[in-house]
């Protein structure tokens, strides 16, 4: 199910680069969390235990990737690149169980090096293996073909609405894909569109001669904020990213604390370091007008500055936030499950609302607290002291 090394969003490499560089030691911890009530089955676990012991434990680099990366991701160093090519996952890191509801546990541990690797992998590969042995109905009433063709007509006419409306779009669905194919005939069919920008599968955009897109996930600050400092997390995590990344990938992501806390922290050196902004959860309309505000605050031209959205997206919302930003401030739209599962279109059978988080860092629990209350994750006392310090909640508020 997962068909190279590649075979996974780029913002894991470049921080699985940064944490090298910055951090080699370090040991992490990762959790699963399905927000949804999915019931997995014994059959399923030692599927996906086959999977990982078999199929994934055997991807390696190979020489015409390695040689495609040093030419398309100059920010790669060689010594990375040489790491990268000696990789091998290691499944011992990774312990999966069926619990007493049906659910599935699954804990991730090792050095962070190496643990950050399996996020992508393991949810694209459980949410695929989801519906090849559990809900399968969706492919038993047609043909696969038949599937294919009506979906890539769907992802034909979502690129066509978003084109009117000058949407730049990139392609985020790996994590939650129904299936590889399907995410491959989405790419297929996107790359024919002149505001299609990339996609964020680094094997996909070799495939398909597009820019590989991303750069920091929530984790990067999680991380920094046990290693470094909690109050003040999100500018020692930029500042570190700059250190390595010498202000390429400059796209600063803002709600791993709230957007309140992110902004304290996106003084003036850094405001006009990062190229832009990613929103990825709260309010769209109102997270533009507290940017451009921002931006104003500190006296730069917020039209050049961009705002990356990437908060469940459909094509409706990106073009409703387009209008909004028009002549105000740039944007564009990561676009994930709606292009490679979308729920519309496989309505009986949606998809599996899953992540995989980072719950400690040297045995320090870390949390993300969102601008989306139900999207906050992380043990619950530590998740009560970063409301506290972040002037979210009060010690003794639920």
């Amino acid at each position: 199910m997962i068909h190279s090394i590649l075979d996974n969003d780029l913002y894991k490499f470049t921080m699985q680069m940064a944490v090298l560089e910055l951090f080699p030691t370090v040991t992490a911890e990762y959790r699963f969390i399905n927000r949804g009530d999915q019931k997995f089955t014994n059959e399923f676990v030692y599927e996906l235990n086959n999977i990982i012991n078999t199929e994934i434990t055997e991807l390696q680099l190979t020489e015409e990737e390695h040689k495609w990366l040093s030419e398309n991701c100059p920010y790669f160093t060689a010594t990375y690149l040489e790491y990268l090519k000696n990789f091998r996952f290691r499944p011992e890191e990774v312990s999966i169980s069926l619990n007493e509801s049906n659910g599935i546990n699954i804990q991730i541990k090792g050095p962070w090096h190496s643990t950050i690797l399996w996020e992508i992998v393991l949810m694209s590969t459980i949410s695929e293996l989801y519906f090849d042995m559990i809900e399968t109905d969706w492919k038993s009433e047609h043909s696969i073909s038949t599937i294919t063709h009506a979906y890539r007509n769907l992802i034909e006419d979502m690129g066509n609405k978003l084109k009117l409306s000058n949407c730049i779009l990139s392609e985020f669905g790996t994590r939650r894909r129904r299936s590889f194919e399907l995410q491959d005939n989405v790419i297929d069919v996107l790359k024919g569109f002149s505001i299609c920008s990339g996609t964020s599968n680094v094997h996909l955009a070799q495939k398909y001669n597009l820019k590989p897109i991303g750069t920091i996930g929530h984790e990067w600050i999680m991380g920094n904020s046990a290693l470094v400092g909690l109050r003040n997390a999100n500018k020692f995590a930029f500042e570190n990213w700059v250190k390595v990344y010498k202000g390429n990938l400059g796209i600063a992501l803002t709600d791993t604390f709230g957007s309140d806390a992110f902004f304290n922290n996106f003084d003036g050196k850094l405001a006009r370091i990062y190229d832009g902004v990613r929103h990825d959860s709260g309010k769209p309309l109102e997270f533009v007008d507290r940017a451009i505000e921002h931006y104003k605050s500190l006296g730069i031209d917020p039209t050049q500055k961009v705002v990356v959205f990437s908060d469940s997206l459909d094509a409706d919302k990106a073009i409703k936030i387009k209008k909004y930003c028009d002549e105000r401030i740039k944007c564009s739209f990561g676009i994930g499950t709606s292009l490679t599962n979308n729920p519309e279109f496989f309505r009986e059978e949606p998809p599996l609302n899953i992540v995989i988080k980072l719950h400690k860092v040297n045995d320090i629990p870390v949390v993300k607290l969102s601008d989306s209350g139900e999207k906050a994750t992380g043990d619950r006392d530590a998740l009560r002291v970063a409301n506290y310090i972040f002037g979210v909640k009060g010690l003794d508020e639920e």
